[in-house]
């Protein structure tokens, strides 16, 4: 009897695949960085009976409708827009993904993206890299304090707790928006409940950590931008078609916020090119909001695991989408 075939869209850990090994015949795309060109995936998928995927790579229509033997796709993210969940219920294929695992990881770079913007930490490493420190000025590269000021975060999951959890130790006014109020994080840290307007009109650094839903796309457009304090920062490690780009570059153009810090944008990879780049105030980041070693390793573990439990009959850990 034949093993099933589970093919992987990106280089990851021959150690962490041992196990799926031993139960399947697994092949991989051979590149950490280039994405798996759109025909070879078709390909794959029409005989694959799993895919591990990326937030990258598109699992639409065509490619379940073409994918006959598919029982499961486990994608290497907590997000799952780029997998078309009601056709993959339609075809009987399973969906997970790889929630609460990377919650802290991300959570630190949210918070570690926020105080970059505001103390200006990535001008200030080129400033001494590229030489430009000859002397001392008492307002040499001087950015914003981010203790006791008031942070608004949009979309108050679990990585969203996990800021204001940071912001609480820093002695920050937690305000929030979501679609549903939060009682734990209002008992436990203080977080004050918020419309989207009251939010950003109050805060001084807003957080974008929603999902990307038909409801959240270009939630943050010309108008959201223009009721923000001028002397606001918005961070989004959240997705980056939450953001109408076009306005916030007028945003940054008219001064009307004061900077960014950016984890995520509307098209991935960015150039270095892209207009949000040709402002200072700007901190930009090539998507690594889970990218610490731990985080990303328990991920693929999540996912191979996954993967397995759906061929051997089991039920997954983590499913966002079943039949």
């Amino acid at each position: 009897m034949s093993k099933p075939y589970v093919f992987i869209t990106r280089k990851i850990s021959e150690e962490v695949l041992q196990p799926l090994k031993q139960i399947a015949d697994v092949q991989m795309w051979n590149s950490e960085s280039e994405a798996v060109p759109r025909e070879v995936l078709l390909q794959e998928g029409k005989k694959a009976d799993a895919l591990l995927t990326m937030l990258s790579d598109s699992v639409d229509e065509e490619l379940l409708n073409h994918a006959t033997n598919l029982k499961v796709v486990a994608n290497l993210a907590v997000g799952y827009d780029n997998i078309d969940l009601e056709t993959a219920a339609r075809n009987d294929v399973i969906v997970c993904n790889t929630p609460d695992v990377l919650t802290e990881t991300t959570a630190d770079l949210a918070f570690g993206l926020m105080l970059s913007a505001a103390r200006r930490l990535a001008e200030a490493h080129l400033f001494v890299k590229e030489g430009q420190w000859q002397s001392w000025s008492p307002y040499l590269l001087a950015g914003a304090d981010v203790h006791h000021k008031t942070i608004g975060i949009v979309g108050m999951g679990s990585i969203g707790t996990a800021v204001a959890r940071r912001a609480k130790g820093f002695g920050m006014e937690i305000l929030y928006h979501n679609r549903s109020r939060h009682d734990e994080a209002e008992k436990e840290l203080g977080a004050v409940y918020k419309s989207f307007d009251e939010l950003l009109e109050l805060s001084d650094f807003v957080v974008c950590l929603t999902p990307l839903t038909e409801e959240t796309k270009h939630l943050f457009d010309e108008d959201a931008f223009k009721r923000m304090k001028s002397s606001a920062i918005f961070i989004n490690v959240g997705r980056g078609q939450v953001v109408d780009e076009e306005a916030l570059i007028h945003a940054l153009e008219q001064k009307e916020i004061a900077g960014a810090g950016l984890d995520v944008f509307y098209k991935e990879p960015i150039g270095a090119d892209h207009p949000l780049l040709k402002f200072p105030q700007v901190v930009a980041l090539p998507h690594i909001g889970s990218a610490s070693v731990e985080t990303r390793t328990t991920m693929m573990e999540l996912c191979r695991d996954n993967i397995i439990a759906v061929l051997e009959g089991r039920a997954a850990k983590s499913v966002v989408g079943r039949k």
